[in-house]
């Protein structure tokens, strides 16, 4: 055969061959593209590695700058480390709009927090509201740095109340400063406080706070937001905001005004913690200042469950560790 007929022989079969493909491509269809993975079973995970069902009951407040349809809102910027410069804010509501209902809570409709990301420099602040749902209050801080702002409030008509943080910058030359280590005693303005008691992840643990003065015990403590102590708890390295409640209340027949201040504080994890009392005496609230670790999680029971069958699965009450 001549080189020329070989040529065209040779192009003819190349063309049959992707006359071929193509038939069968178009009876066979593109490749459907991998279906999208839906699980309407499992709780999303968050970034912690918790699970949670809906919004994010199981995360501890001040992680989220918005949960249940709540955000906090800055109007502010920055914060001033020279004076003290209205800090303002608002809690957009599920409607969008600002919220202007509250319930009170420890005698406030609102509780500000401000510390730093090293966890110094923590006040306990109480903005004033104005008609249209805007807050502000006067607020300087002492050092450069980032600063963590939380709001501690319960929307009128919500069924829980809500802690909202978000991240505000101080600007200047940011020194951190090392966490104190763990102790049992704080002093402040002369005042000795001494802590009884230890943290224990997943239950309520039984804080007990003495306060004294020149070594005398104070029995004449003053009422401050509806108990003799207010005790916030921060996690050291994500900041997550712990409700910590006291054990009774000023007025009710059995608690005394000093000198001891007892608080139960549940705390979700094992880990190292900042601990916060503002104390009121002769007309002056003071704050001392703890650090303390909490242990290893209580142990798992020795004897296992049973595994569900697969009849069980997605039955009521059904969970994953």
């Amino acid at each position: 055969m001549r080189t020329p007929l070989k040529l065209g022989a040779y192009a003819l079969g190349l063309a049959a061959v992707f006359a071929a493909a193509v038939g069968v491509g178009s009876f066979a269809g593109p490749a459907p593209a991998p279906a999208a993975h839906t699980d309407t079973h499992h709780p999303a995970a968050t970034p912690t590695g918790e699970h949670r069902d809906g919004a994010s009951a199981s995360l501890p407040g001040g992680l989220q700058v918005t949960e249940d349809g709540y955000r906090l809102q800055p109007l502010t910027t920055t914060l001033s480390t020279t004076t003290a410069a209205p800090f303002r804010f608002r809690i957009i509501g599920p409607d969008a709009e600002p919220v202007t209902g509250y319930a009170v809570s420890h005698d406030k409709e609102l509780h500000l927090i401000v510390v730093r990301r090293d966890l110094t420099g923590f006040q306990h602040l109480h903005p004033q509201r104005d008609p249209e749902g805007t807050w502000s209050v006067p607020l300087a801080v002492a050092a450069a740095g980032q600063y963590r702002v939380f709001a501690d409030f319960q929307p009128a008509g919500h069924g829980r109340g809500l802690t909202l943080g978000v991240d505000m910058p101080a600007p200047g030359d940011y020194q951190p400063v090392a966490l104190p280590a763990p102790q049992r005693t704080a002093t402040v303005d002369g005042y000795t406080v001494s802590l009884d008691g230890a943290l224990t992840p997943g239950t309520a643990s039984k804080l007990t706070l003495t306060v004294t003065r020149d070594g005398a015990p104070v029995t004449d403590l003053q009422p401050y937001l509806g108990a003799y102590g207010h005790l916030v708890a921060l996690r050291h390295g994500d900041l997550a905001y712990l409700h910590v409640h006291p054990d009774g209340a000023p007025g009710d027949g059995h608690t005394a005004a000093g000198p001891q201040i007892t608080f139960f504080a549940e705390v979700p994890s094992a880990g190292t913690y900042r601990l916060f009392l503002d104390f009121q005496h002769a007309g002056t609230v003071r704050t001392a200042e703890f650090t303390a670790v909490a242990g290893a999680a209580p142990a798992a029971p020795s004897t296992p469950a049973a595994s569900p069958s697969a009849a069980d699965h997605g039955e009521p009450g059904h969970t994953h560790s």
